[in-house]
């Protein structure tokens, strides 16, 4: 059974090394709200339906809410 990385669509031959590049997936990336932060996909879910920043002192949370898929954040220009 391959395992397909669903940001890339990468495939790979074991869930371990689908969890491995999940780490590293630049098609991951999340940013936050709130605080301003990136970070991966995997440091904010733990279930792959609910997401939380993983930045201690904010409470951003929910796709499409407060965290963002990076390719979908923009940027103000002042």
């Amino acid at each position: 059974m391959a395992h397909t990385c669903r940001n890339c669509k990468r495939t790979f031959a074991t869930e371990l090394e689908l969890d491995l590049h999940r780490d590293t997936c630049s098609e991951g990336q999340l940013f936050c709200d709130n605080c301003g932060e990136r970070f991966t996909e995997r440091s904010a879910t733990t279930d792959g339906w609910h997401y939380r920043c993983p930045t201690d002192d904010c409470d951003g949370e929910g796709i499409g809410e407060d965290i963002h898929q990076v390719a979908n954040a923009r940027v103000a220009k002042q």
